[in-house]
């Protein structure tokens, strides 16, 4: 399965669904059943600061920032669907951003050594090449820039799931591991009657590959969110298991 042929079935996708994802999965979210920026500050007070966000989506979590006063917005998406969704979404608002319809992994119009934060909300496991996006969001940030991203947890996709019908399978109360953690070849995955192709990274993988780009980790979180972990009684199949594992994975990483 070669790079042009990822990108361009996942691409399709998102051009014809962006709608149906609209506002998901954003700031203050990180994730499904996981804790958020509310709670956790990662980044702080962004007043005035330069933030590029790296598959921006619907343009939510721009907003978010925007509502703090984020200086300057500038977002990336390979979708012009879920783009126009953004730039209308934001302008409804009041605000603009500069926003570049491009694969992550290509080059791109983007200053160097300009932003203040990178970040990607569920967006950075798309990409066709780890060590290359991450050496290009390295070369985005000013010095001591932070770069902040979270993502599908390994566990998740190993334990638990089932690709074919994408939904959590429990037998029996047990969490049963159906992939193998070492597994990181793509697969497909059926969604909205159509397909995605998504690969499952080792966490060393995410570890090593900021590492290589210079970056020092200062955080990662995987903490399912306390509403979940204190819910008792008939939930569902995948709050039963984000009570016994995380769903999701968090990093925060300072550029040296």
């Amino acid at each position: 399965m070669n790079r042009d042929e990822i990108l361009k079935k996942n691409k399709h996708y998102w051009d014809t669904y962006a709608d149906l994802w609209f506002g998901t999965t954003a700031l203050p979210a990180y994730g499904v059943h996981f804790v958020t920026e509310d709670e956790l500050h990662l980044f702080g007070d962004v007043s005035g600061k330069k933030m590029l966000e790296i598959c921006c989506g619907s343009g939510h979590s721009l907003k978010y920032h925007a509502d703090r006063n984020a200086g300057e917005l500038w977002g990336v998406d390979f979708s012009h669907k879920q783009l126009e969704n953004a730039e209308r979404y934001l302008s409804e608002n009041g605000y603009t951003a500069n926003f570049i319809c491009s694969p992550m992994e290509a080059d791109m119009d983007i200053p160097k050594e300009y932003f203040d934060f990178v970040y990607s909300i569920y967006g950075i496991g798309w990409t066709t090449d780890l060590d290359g996006i991450f050496r290009k969001i390295a070369s985005y940030l000013k010095k001591d820039g932070i770069f902040i991203f979270s993502w599908h947890h390994t566990l998740n996709y190993c334990i638990a799931w089932s690709c074919d019908e994408r939904k959590d399978v429990i037998q029996n109360n047990a969490l049963v591991m159906n992939k193998s953690y070492f597994d990181e070849s793509y697969f497909r995955m059926p969604v909205d009657g159509s397909e995605i192709l998504l690969c499952n990274r080792k966490i060393s993988t995410y570890v090593n590959a900021l590492a290589k780009a210079g970056f020092a980790i200062e955080q990662m979180v995987e903490q399912t969110d306390e509403a979940t972990m204190h819910t008792e009684g008939n939930i569902s199949d995948k709050a039963k298991k984000a009570k016994m594992l995380p769903i999701s994975v968090l990093f925060k990483a300072r550029k040296l």
